[in-house]
């Protein structure tokens, strides 16, 4: 088995259960990160979100006129300030706001954009430019260079596929469905005979870094209870489940997931406001939560998408864009609107033009959040100010 099939066995754990041979888990223990650092959190919005109708600019007469099925009324909008306003689905998102936890980052892109799904994701989380090709993503090139031994719950993925971000040198984090039904069995075989293959060393500390990844989510999660209700989502879900291992003092530095359907070509009205809603409970229930067991000072939670929509709609919805708003809640943030408000009549080929570098928050939450040089990884945007 080549080293490539081998991570992809173990490195993600979707079923929740992994079956190992014994003679993996008679190697020495890894230390784990310092309780009490900074931690990042990353939802991911699938497919495109609409910015202009996530936070609006009701202020401007060409939102109206381009968007002449799918605006929303200046009745409906909320939390209005400075010309924009958010829409009515995320009227917790609005609070969280004017207690000053969440900053709002206006037109984030990055140049030559790409409009394919999959192509603007892989830019994103390997902070690649539009033409440069990377194998590794952004935070596993941090993880690779953050951990000085293999560290398998550094970094932890809720969902049902690896993230590309995450992917490193080293597999330094986990992908896993269901964290309570995370555990490593026994097939009690004793006989197992073992191969010549020169890169045994390397599955063996790569398996038994899997076992004892399983037990500090065990231990976590048996240090941890929810005292917040959160939505029977998957967002909400996972959004609970990252609290836990937060507040277990699991002390991984990343925590990622997803949430789907935002890929919005036809009755967007009714499907983004289902999305919306479902996220701004999920993250409101995670705010809440973090803020009661205080917390949210240690914890910024990072809210994007691939890429906005374009800015006039097709009749029923919108098709692919390119800059939109990004989302920081958490972290001792400064609690603004950032950039300034989106030009409607200076379009690139009639979609926005991106006016922050989503590089450059990626360089500020490493160097204000996790204390490290974004050029060491490649990224030489520098940092945004403002954020912290």
């Amino acid at each position: 088995m080549n080293r490539r099939n081998f991570l992809t066995l173990t490195g993600t754990f979707t079923g929740g259960t992994l079956l190992l041979p014994n003679f993996l888990h008679a190697f020495g223990n890894q230390s784990g990160l310092v309780k009490g650092e900074q931690c990042l959190v990353f939802i991911q919005l699938n497919g495109g979100n609409d910015g202009l109708n996530t936070f609006i600019p009701y202020d401007n007469p060409l939102y109206y006129e381009l968007r002449t099925k799918i605006a929303l009324s200046k009745d409906n909008i909320i939390s209005k300030n400075k010309g924009m306003a958010f829409h009515p689905a995320l009227k917790n998102f609005a609070e969280i706001q004017e207690k000053g936890d969440l900053t709002i980052l206006q037109n984030v892109g990055y140049p030559n954009p790409n409009r394919s799904h999959f192509r603007s994701q892989e830019i994103w989380q390997t902070a690649s430019d539009s033409n440069h090709y990377l194998n590794e993503g952004w935070l596993g090139r941090y993880l690779d260079l953050q951990c000085k031994e293999h560290q398998p719950t550094a970094g932890i993925n809720l969902d049902t596929i690896d993230n590309l971000a995450l992917k490193g040198n080293e597999p330094n984090f986990i992908t896993v469905k269901d964290p309570n039904r995370f555990k490593i069995r026994n097939d009690k075989d004793e006989n197992i005979k073992l191969s010549d293959n020169p890169q045994l060393d390397f599955v063996r500390k790569i398996a038994n870094s899997v076992t004892e990844g399983s037990a500090e989510i065990q231990q976590a999660l048996a240090k941890s209870t929810t005292e917040i209700s959160y939505p029977k989502t998957n967002l909400g879900k996972n959004l609970e489940w990252i609290a836990r291992l937060i507040k277990g003092n699991l002390n991984s530095k990343v925590y990622y997931t997803s949430q789907n359907g935002y890929d919005t070509h036809d009755n967007q009205l009714a499907i983004h406001q289902r999305n919306l809603e479902e996220l701004d409970a999920a993250v409101y229930s995670f705010y809440s939560d973090l803020k009661t067991a205080n917390l949210l000072q240690n914890v910024t939670l990072v809210v994007f998408s691939e890429f906005g929509r374009r800015v006039k709609d097709n009749g029923n919805g919108t098709d692919h864009g390119t800059a939109a708003p990004m989302f920081i809640i958490g972290g001792s943030n400064q609690g603004k609107v950032l950039g300034n408000n989106p030009n409607l009549s200076d379009l690139d080929e009639g979609d926005l033009k991106h006016q922050i570098d989503f590089r450059s928050v990626y360089a500020a939450l490493l160097k204000h959040k996790l204390a490290f040089d974004a050029e060491s990884i490649g990224i030489n945007t520098k940092p945004f100010v403002g954020l912290f």
